[in-house]
Order: C-alpha cells, then structure tokens, then sequence
C-alpha cells in the first residue's frame, strides 16, 4: 500500500515525452480510426475504492465531518448523476485486537485455545464504519461488495503477529476458512450480501502493518479448503485470488490455479495489483480478472491533472486505459476513495474539520465510472496516432462510449468511423487541468463519421445514445 515503486518514473516518461506524438502528421493523413460496436470484447463487471483501515469511519464524523459534507463526499463516489456513480465497494477483514485509526479491527480477537476449539467471534455491526458505508452504497445501487482479508489473526500465523509478513500454519486452515464465512455472515444479517471474498492481500509482498504471505502452492492449497467451506455455508460469494503485489507476480498465482482442478472451481475471478509495474499483460486465464487496488506511489496530496509528477489525473487516466486494452481488465478498483493529510485517495477530508478537497484522480476515474456501467462490454478501437490513447464500449442500454486522451501538447482534429449503429446528437465531456467533466460542443456526426475536436493534454468522454 504505501511503498515507492519505479513504477511513477515509468508513467510520467510516458506520459511526458511527447516528441514524438507531437510530431505526428495531422490526423487527416493518418488511416481514420475505427470504433466498431458491433463486436464484444471484455465485458465490464465496475469501477471501485476501499474505504478500510477505518477510513469509512472518517465519513461519519470521526474527524468532524458533518452530515452535509458527508452527503456531498458519498454522492461524489456513489451518486451517477452528481458524482462517480463507483459500483464496487472493497471492505477490508480486519485482523487487528484494537479500534486504533489506521488498524482494521478483527471479529476474532482471543485465541480460541487451538484451531479446533469454539471459536468467540465478536460482531459490533460497525467495521471500522464500512457497514454504514456498505449500506448506504447498496441504497445508491451498487451490487458489488468485496471483502478481502490483509491478515489472519496473529495467532493463526507462523509469526505470531498480524504485521510483517508470517505464514498461515497449516493446521488453522480450516479455522481461518470458517472465519473468513463467518465476516461474510455477519454482513449479510447487516443486510449486505458480500459477493466477492479475498483471503489474501499482497502475499508476495511482506508489509510492516498487517499482512500474511502464500506462495502460489500455498495459496492453492488453501483455495481447497475455502471453497468448499463457502460452498457448504450456502453463501452466495465468489471467491478470488489472489491480489498480488504486481500485476506480472499475479500471473504465477493464475497459473496454480489454473493448473489445479479444485482451486480452479473455487475461484471466480482473478485478482492483481500493479504497484511493480503496469498491466502490460493480460492474466492467463478465462476467469474475469479484477485490477483490484493502485494508486500513485508514495505519500502525496496532489490536485493536478498534469504536473508531470505522476500523482496527477493524467496519470490516473492513462493507466486506467492501459489496465482495460493491455491488461484486459473486467474491473478497475482504485486505493482509496477518501482519507487524510498527505493521501494518495481520490478526496482529502480535513484533519480535523466539516470540509473535504477533491483531486483530479477523482475526476479521470469518474470520467470513465460515471458512463461505463456494470455489464458493459469494451468494443474493438483502431488508432493510428500515436498521441491519441482510444477506448470504447457498449452499455447495456444501448449507449455507446468513446474515451480519448490526447497525451500531445497540441490539439487534435480527429474523424472515426463508426460500426454498429447512428448518433446525430453525441455529447462530449473534457476533464483537463480547468474542467472536469465538462460539457462541450467539439463533437458531430455526419453519417457512420464521428468527428472530434481534441484539446491538448486531456480526457475527452464522448457519449452516443
């Protein structure tokens, strides 16, 4: 979570070095692009954040944010009309003994006497402040609850702490698996199904705060016993795995699973961070496959939408298409929706205070949430220039969108072709360093011929109904 990378230098030379994008010929003299959709690629499952380590707990006042601003803060995340419309929520499963700010509470506190013993699980239908916040995503509409355990109990650890990396042991496999159901069931007499359950976080990476490690082999193992153990308690959740440090480190874990009968029944979707480098190949499987948590590395607060420093908007929206095309994607799942002081989130909260500041991370991932629903397909989009970084998918309600970044430091002129269907009135949406989201008049259509007018160094949305 909170480790520096070389992976901010490999973006912002990216993202920076534009000779040869700039020097580009005019898009006249390129092939026209091409946006068929009347072809299915991947389809699209959402776009989320995480709220854990008591960070919910920051909506509700803990730091003197009042119910108005807390309004304001959760309709800017869930709200498709006045924010991001985000449609999956990541809780975090806690694993520590305290309610100290920063540490997840676990609901299993004292060792039992051994993993066979009656275990004394502790509910107190708060989590850190993510069953408020669980609940109120499901009233805006989200369906997507995923919850995904950083550690088990220390005492189930070969370290006998919940930091600094340790082991399952293996004769607490099946404890830990009835714990893990138990999270889930707690939830659900909350009123909150959880659809999504992670037993791993990072397993190749070994973190000072709470954190466990699996092997690939290890991981599979485990799988053996969680899935049947899910599948006995008649909860509707899919499992997943297994969350990888790095995208490139996850595909060693997708390929166990794919290699063993049972752990590949018990996991449904495939999930990988990429804090050691971009998504720049797809996993090896045919599971739906989650970029499950990123952010900027380092600890920064940044507002910018290019500053060239990496921390920026830009930044964030060229990963996001980078992780949907390269990386085949089904679902994009930020860090952190909201937090304190020097954060990576996409909204600061103040420390203390009844006030909240939004950055253009928040801006480049609503561009994309708030028009590419849950069930969206992503459609075939040919490009030949280079400074041009093209999107497109398929709703369900027949709307179709279209995400361009100009990554040139001049302005574009660009005509598509348009595959599978007529628009005579798209709207258009540019999110730059002076607007966010904003409606403009740069786009037309003339028959099967889009054409667009791209500002520099911006995300330009184009909707078609």
């Amino acid at each position: 979570m909170k480790r520096l990378t070389a992976l901010t230098a490999v973006i912002v030379l990216a993202l920076t070095t534009q000779a040869v994008a700039d020097a580009a010929p005019p898009a006249a003299e390129l092939a026209r692009p091409t946006v068929d959709f009347r072809t299915a690629l991947q389809p699209i499952d959402g776009f989320g954040f995480s709220m854990a380590f008591q960070r919910a707990d920051l909506l509700y006042g803990a730091r003197g944010l009042g119910p108005a601003k807390q309004r304001e803060v959760l309709d800017l995340l869930f709200s498709k009309e006045k924010g991001a419309g985000l449609s999956i929520l990541r809780l975090g499963i806690g694993s520590s003994t305290d309610r100290v700010y920063d540490h997840m509470p676990t609901i299993l506190p004292t060792d039992p006497g051994g993993p066979d013993a009656t275990p004394n699980y502790v509910w107190d239908g708060w989590d850190g402040g993510q069953v408020r916040l669980a609940k109120e995503a499901k009233a805006y509409g989200v369906k997507r609850f995923f919850a995904d355990a950083w550690s088990a109990p220390a005492f189930m650890k070969t370290n006998g702490s919940e930091n600094d990396g340790g082991e399952l042991r293996p004769e607490w496999r099946q404890a830990y698996a009835n714990y893990l159901v138990r999270y889930a069931e707690f939830y659900r007499q909350e009123g909150v199904g959880i659809t999504d359950l992670g037993f791993t976080n990072e397993p190749d990476w070994t973190a000072t705060y709470a954190s466990m490690r699996f092997t690939p082999q290890q991981a599979v193992d485990f799988l053996k016993v969680l899935g049947p153990t899910v599948r006995a308690s008649g909860l509707k959740t899919r499992l997943v795995c297994c969350d990888a440090a790095g995208w490139d480190r996850q595909v060693a874990y997708t390929q166990a699973i794919e290699a063993d009968p049972a752990a590949d029944k018990a996991v449904r979707t495939i999930t990988g961070h990429r804090y050691s480098g971009p998504t720049d190949v797809p996993q090896p499987t045919d599971k739906h496959v989650w970029m499950s948590e990123w952010s900027p590395d380092g600890t920064t607060w940044n507002e910018h939408w290019d500053d060239g420093g990496g921390y920026d908007g830009l930044t964030v929206a060229a990963d996001i298409q980078t992780t949907l095309t390269t990386g085949n994607a089904n679902a994009y799942v930020y860090w952190t929706g909201a937090s304190l002081g020097a954060t990576r989130g996409l909204i600061q909260l103040a420390d203390p205070g009844d006030s909240y500041r939004v950055s253009k991370r928040y801006w480049a991932l609503a561009a994309f949430s708030r028009f590419i629903r849950p069930g969206a397909v992503r459609v075939p989009a040919t490009n030949a220039d280079p400074a041009l970084r093209i999107t497109a998918f398929r709703n369900t309600d027949g709307s179709r969108v279209i995400e361009i970044l100009n990554t040139a430091t001049t302005a574009r002129s660009a005509e598509f072709t348009l595959r599978g269907g007529h628009d005579r009135h798209p709207d258009a949406y540019v999110t730059d360093e002076t607007r966010s989201i904003a409606p403009a008049e740069i786009v037309s259509t003339h028959g099967t011929t889009l054409t667009a007018e791209l500002a520099p160094r911006a995300l330009t949305t184009i909707v078609l109904d």
